[in-house]
This record gives C-alpha cells, structure tokens and sequence, in this order.
C-alpha cells in the first residue's frame, strides 16, 4: 500500500494538502483520559489515553507547536482504538494548554522526554507490544530516540513509523526560509515567540529577547532560542545532535518512514536512503503526494496515512 491514492478535489498540490486538513478535517468521538507525569527535574508531561484492556499500545507523537489534539494524531488515535489497541497521545512541554514548569522546551532531538514516556508506559500496563508513531517533529523524536539508544530499547517495541520527518534539521531549517513557506514560518515562530516572552519573565536572564528583532531566517531562531535553551552551543551543535539521519543507522527494529515527494517543507534529504541500504530495519517510502502532515484520502474518514500505519502495525506483531 506505499502508492498514495487520489486526495480530495480541493487538495491539487501540496500546501492544500497541508493546510486544509490541519485547518478543516475534524475527528469525532476520541476521548482522552489525561495522566499528568512528574519528571524528576520538576517538570511535567500530560499523556492522553485511550484504553480498551489491550496487550497492544500505540505512542503517537506530536509535531512542532502541536498536541496530541491535532487531526493527524486524533485520526491515529480513532483507528487504532477502532481495531482494539490502547493508545497514548502525549504533549511535549509547554503543548498540552498549561506552559511547563522550568526553562526548557522541547525539541527534534530530545529524547529523554519520550523515552520516559515509553517507560513509564511499558511498565505500567505491562504491554506486550508498542509500536511508535511521529509525526514531524514527533518522527524526528522517535527516529532519535530508536537511533541513539540502539538495542538499549524495550523489547516490548516491535516497529515505528514517522510521517513528514524532517531528518536533517539544517535542511529543514534552510526551506522553511523560502518565500513559498512564509505561512508556516510565521506560524510556528510567532508562537514559539510567545513561549520564549514567558521563559524570559520566569526565568530572567535565560535568552535575550533581543534576538527576537534579529531573526531574519529560521537558522537565527535555533542560533539564539533553541540552541541555548536546549543547552547547545550554537545551532550547528543543535543541528546535528537533532537530526535523525546521523544516528538512524543504528536503529534496531523495523521502522518505516514516510515523506510525500510533495511536503513543502522537506527535502530529498529528509529521507535518507543511503542509510535504509545499509540498514534493513528502514523501510522508505515517497508517496507523490500527501503534503505535510495531510495525506487525506477522497471518500474516506481517515487519512491514507492512518490506514498505512495500522496496515504496518499488522506486519512487525
């Protein structure tokens, strides 16, 4: 099922595809019971559940600015409750309505907060098998995470699948400053912004708010913002501790990864396919379309993108 079908008439190219759905689709019916996680650094995580008693669990990720409310993680979230799994939809800091409690955020490379939640997950309901799912950003955490970590993963975790995966964030950096994207850029850095104005008054001293009137590229936000309120040097540092692609040759169970050859805001190097030729576990796949994060499908309730996880899902169990 790697060939992506007709989308909806309306959805002719890619950023149609990308925003109409993020802006329209609306999925009816997923109710969430939400367990807030303390950390040990006196943060917190909220985790949205469902459950149906299964030996079975699914961890949808996020992507940037997002939350386990989005349409792409709630059409996850119906389907696979639909076919008996239980669910975890979990929010990044400072996603799920309440900003968190100390001065970092999250980012594409952070995989301490997500292997937390695997954990803590796995441990709780004893679950026999997990199967990972990111989208964008949350791809990006989940790639990392299964890279970095090796064969240092719970043996509960039989596949991932990441969907719109920026795997090399300097690239990805670079096309968000075309012309085409300034929706998008605008978008996330104007919200971004507005995290950045609360750590500043919580947390005096952290960053310099004025950077914020310097930012010209995407790159000078990672330089000023992210990179040191992730304890990085620089962007580069940031860069390339963040992208997938340096550590997915380490990745140890079957893992597809899933970008539309029509994603306005990828590049041909967000899917690594030197890295798939020497690794079994991946599995690439470039649907013609798709957009970012849409994937919608004419006729249908769910996303292609849905059917194509649950499909994937059957396989590695």
């Amino acid at each position: 099922m790697t060939t992506f079908p007709s989308p909806p008439l309306l959805q002719f190219n890619g950023h149609l595809q990308t925003i109409i759905p993020g802006v329209f689709r609306k999925v009816q019916g997923v109710l969430y019971e939400r367990e807030r996680l303390e950390l040990e650094d006196g943060d917190f995580l909220d985790l949205d559940w469902i459950f149906n008693q299964s030996k079975n669990l699914v961890i949808l990720s996020h992507g940037l600015e997002g939350s386990s409310d989005r349409q792409y993680i709630l059409g996850a979230a119906k389907l696979f409750s639909q076919n008996n799994w239980d669910v975890l939809a979990w929010n990044c800091r400072s996603c799920s309505g309440e900003m968190n409690r100390t001065a970092r955020l999250y980012h594409h490379g952070d995989v301490e907060d997500i292997g937390t939640v695997i954990s803590q997950a796995v441990q709780r309901n004893e679950y026999e098998n997990v199967l990972l799912i990111g989208y964008s950003m949350g791809g990006a955490m989940s790639l990392n995470y299964l890279g970095k970590n090796g064969k240092k993963i719970p043996d509960q975790i039989k596949g991932a699948i990441a969907f719109s995966t920026p795997c090399d964030l300097k690239e990805g950096a670079e096309v968000l400053n075309k012309s085409s994207n300034v929706i998008y850029r605008k978008r996330f850095l104007n919200n971004l912004k507005r995290k950045i104005f609360i750590k500043e008054k919580e947390f005096p001293g952290r960053v310099d708010l004025k950077k914020l009137n310097e930012i010209k590229i995407w790159r000078d936000f990672d330089e000023h913002f992210s990179a040191p309120l992730n304890n990085y040097k620089n962007a580069e540092e940031f860069y390339y501790n963040s992208s997938a692609k340096n550590f997915m040759e380490n990745i140890q169970i079957p893992t597809l990864l899933v970008n539309a050859l029509n994603d306005p805001i990828l590049t041909p190097a967000c899917s690594p396919f030197d890295i798939a030729k020497i690794n079994s576990n991946i599995i690439i796949e470039n649907p013609k379309q798709g957009g970012h994060c849409g994937f919608m499908e004419k006729g249908e309730e769910f996303a292609w993108s849905e059917y194509r996880a649950l499909e994937f899902a059957k396989t590695v169990l």
